[in-house]
């Protein structure tokens, strides 16, 4: 799995120019095998730090829109999935220690920035995105 996220990501990254948001999507959907709707994808484009403006993690928001799509598929209540949400904003917290892109970013944001310098950090969040809807997807 590990080897199939890193060269995934790469490939999002670096052939398709896509954010990270798209990105986690893509993967977590391809890894446990669910369609994902074009519309869902293009609604995602803007979730890379709330569009640039370095808020909220595109890793947590495209993982928290698979959390959705995924346990509503399982059949999960609409309370289940929120907690589902909630709880892996807390793991994501602890595991990365934000949730804010400014903050997770390895050197925040400076002018000169090269392109995709998440990747690792992105290969990291689907990874553990993945571990973390394995554990509950087997309840």
């Amino acid at each position: 799995m590990k080897e199939y996220v890193k060269k995934r990501v790469h490939e999002l990254y670096w052939k398709d120019d896509i954010n990270c948001a798209r990105t986690t999507l893509i993967c977590l959907s391809e890894l446990f095998k669910v369609d994902i709707e074009p519309q869902t994808i293009w609604s995602a484009v803007g979730l890379h730090g709330a569009g640039g403006y370095r808020a909220q993690c595109g890793l947590v928001e495209g993982t928290l829109m698979f959390i959705g799509i995924y346990l509503h598929m399982k059949g999960k209540a609409e309370d289940e999935i929120v907690s589902a949400c909630y709880n892996f904003a807390s793991a994501f917290d602890k595991r990365f220690g934000s949730l804010r892109c400014s903050e997770l970013r390895p050197t925040g944001f400076l002018e000169n920035d090269p392109p995709h310098m998440c990747e690792n950090l992105t290969c990291n969040g689907i990874e553990f995105a993945y571990q973390y809807i394995l554990g509950f997807a087997e309840q």
